[in-house]
């Protein structure tokens, strides 16, 4: 939720003056632009849910302690290095020194536990409130460049998410301002933001290995519509297409100034559902609406065929992840059984939200026909993405086609006032276990146990996980092809 200055500090940025970069760049040159689906509520990734802020700051204008690798390994970013202390329930992290935020203010443990302790207030929206911060009891800053965190108790996964764009590091001074003007101590500071088109972030003079940074500067455009994006491929306009729709991609291997790269992703589509609403509240439905949904038919028709069926809010690249897909499998008959068992009567009326993405608009007519073949009338509605995080993401909708790409995420399912709105005792207990335990064993049973557990209940529909096709130019080095988080590493590119 951004904060009430936001409005203020809005038209004071929109008044300064910005150097607009040129259109797009040239191969051999030390700029590049990428096109991403959607354009970002805000830019401060500790206080909304949007994961496309993270693929425009995190990495770029912000930093955290830690670093996640295109493997999914942790490595050191703002801090140098770490010991686990108390069998896991203690993580002492050594900072680097000499790192300025781009205003020329000196980074120092106090920002480390600003931000922190900012991210754990009461009222927080921090999406990882729930799965790391309310873990830490403590936060110590024996002197300025050390930093202590006491958890509540051990999680293997707490570097992990100490990577995310969740736990960067904002500037103490400034991070009221940076839903719209982020500083941080990344290789690029925030130029412009030309609302609805794109983002400019340029690079930062005083980074601590300015001299290993080859792009001068990068612009993020907003480009969802496939037609759009092979205008703009064709036009040269465009260096990197982000998680593009897979049935543009064959455009693309078209083209010989393009390279396609297919990896995997942490992303869970689904059609999400309302628990909250009748006749939604009824497992009984929610099953019916699962067994109704064809997965192969939908990723073959829509996917192109890039994306493995799913059964749970988990992925296959997931350590731990239970294919439950055969649950519910394809059976219409069976759906219409159910809802005749839940005695609602028929037919039953639905809206179906979708936000602008390829695989929701495309999608639509597959997920209404598989309803109304067991007599669920669906009415579909088209928002943009702003409109999409107002109203289905604060748990005004019905049903709504989306895909989940963050991490580890299933922690959501123990807050009842999350847009789905599922309640169940038994599943934040599993994961308070989960969380809690330092047996490898007794975590694996968990995790699985997690897993049925959402799946039996029905909570949403999951439908695919996705393959990632991003489309570059040819000569552009340093690109990720999976990825375990979507964030871009600009930093790492250099035109061969």
């Amino acid at each position: 939720m951004l904060r009430p200055i936001f409005h203020f500090l809005l038209a004071a940025f929109l008044a300064l003056p910005a150097m607009v970069l040129p259109v797009h760049a040239e191969v051999g040159s030390d700029q590049v632009v990428f096109s991403i689906s959607l354009e970002p509520d805000g830019l401060d990734p500790t206080v909304a849910a949007a994961a496309s802020i993270g693929e425009v700051v995190h990495y770029n204008v912000l930093e955290g302690l830690v670093k996640i690798e295109e493997s999914g390994a942790t490595t050191p970013l703002l801090a140098s290095g770490w010991r686990l202390e108390n069998g896991g329930t203690t993580y002492r992290f050594a900072l680097r020194k000499g790192v300025r935020f781009h205003d020329g203010a000196s980074f120092d443990a106090s920002a480390v536990r600003f931000s922190f302790e900012r991210a754990m207030a009461p009222g927080s929206t921090n999406k990882a409130k729930k799965a790391l911060f309310d873990n830490i009891a403590a936060i110590e800053t024996p002197d300025a460049y050390t930093v202590v965190l006491r958890l509540r108790h051990a999680d293997a996964n707490t570097l992990f998410r100490l990577g995310e764009s969740t736990a960067v590091v904002l500037h103490p001074d400034t991070a009221e301002q940076a839903a719209i003007r982020p500083v941080g101590t990344g290789p690029y500071r925030f130029e412009r933001w030309d609302r609805g088109s794109s983002i400019d972030l340029v690079k930062y003079a005083g980074y601590r290995n300015a001299s290993q940074v080859f792009m001068r500067a990068v612009k993020f455009r907003f480009i969802n519509q496939p037609a759009a994006q092979a205008n703009a491929m064709a036009a040269r306009e465009v260096d990197v297409f982000f998680n593009i729709a897979t049935q543009t991609v064959e455009r693309f291997q078209a083209d010989r100034a393009y390279q396609v790269l297919i990896g995997a992703s942490s992303g869970k589509g689904m059609l999400a559902l309302n628990n909250r609403r009748k006749p939604l509240d009824d497992v009984r439905v929610r099953r019916a609406i699962t067994h109704a949904i064809d997965r192969e038919r939908f990723i073959q028709k829509v996917l192109d065929g890039r994306g493995k069926a799913i059964g749970s809010h988990f992925s296959p690249t997931d350590a731990g992840y239970v294919h439950l897909a055969g649950l519910y499998p394809y059976d219409p008959k069976r759906a219409k059984a159910l809802l005749r068992e839940a005695g609602v009567k028929l037919p039953i009326s639905l809206t179906l939200t979708l936000p602008p993405t390829p695989y929701a608009r495309d999608g639509a007519p597959v997920i209404v026909a598989a309803l109304e073949a067991i007599g669920i009338q669906v009415t579909t509605e088209s928002v943009d993405w702003a409109h999409w995080l107002s109203g289905a993401f604060k748990g005004d909708f019905d049903i709504t086609l989306i895909n989940h790409v963050e991490p580890l995420d299933y922690p959501i399912y123990t807050d009842p006032d999350y847009y789905f709105g599922y309640e169940s005792a038994e599943f934040r207990q599993l994961v308070e276990r989960h969380a809690a335990s330092s047996s490898a064993r007794e975590r694996q049973v968990l995790f699985a146990r997690m897993q049925r557990k959402l799946a039996n209940d029905a909570v949403n529909a999951w439908i695919f996980a996705p393959q990632l096709s991003t489309v570059a130019r040819k000569r552009l080095k340093g690109l990720w092809m999976n990825y375990p988080i979507f964030a871009h590493d600009v930093a790492a590119l250099r035109w061969e």
